[in-house]
């Protein structure tokens, strides 16, 4: 679905760029159809067109953004342990020892991975021995 939304985005931005920049600027620009040629479109149903079509691929250009973004923000999950974290603590599984349920993120830390609070002493050097 979020797929072919951005595949039609884009044929939106692409024809928008297209029709703006077939319009006529107050400096001639890149519009088509000046001075007395009889083209495509002239005057004023020329004038008329291009603002109806830039109005409505505008319209349709937001509708696609705000749905894209909808879209993005509601498959998104969370960003932070924070967030993830039970307030107060979860019950134990089954014969786990389980740290003290303080309240604080470390805490909280400690009880998800497991791990009981109390740190080990490191182990002893090893003496080189002789070959």
């Amino acid at each position: 679905m979020q797929s072919v939304l951005i595949v039609i985005h884009l044929i939106v931005v692409l024809a928008l760029v297209g029709v703006v920049l077939l319009q006529r600027s107050e400096g001639g620009g890149l519009g088509l159809g000046g001075g007395g040629v009889s083209g495509f479109m002239t005057g004023r149903g020329q004038t008329n067109v291009l603002t109806r079509t830039t109005a409505v691929l505008a319209a349709l250009f937001f509708a696609t953004s705000l749905v894209l973004s909808i879209l993005a923000g509601q498959s998104r999950g969370p960003r932070s342990i924070l967030d993830t974290a039970a307030p107060g603590g979860a019950p134990a599984t089954s014969g786990a020892p389980s740290a003290p349920t303080g309240g604080g993120v470390l805490d909280e830390l400690k009880r998800l991975q497991g791990d009981t609070g109390s740190p080990q002493a490191p182990a002893a050097p090893q003496a080189p021995t002789a070959q």
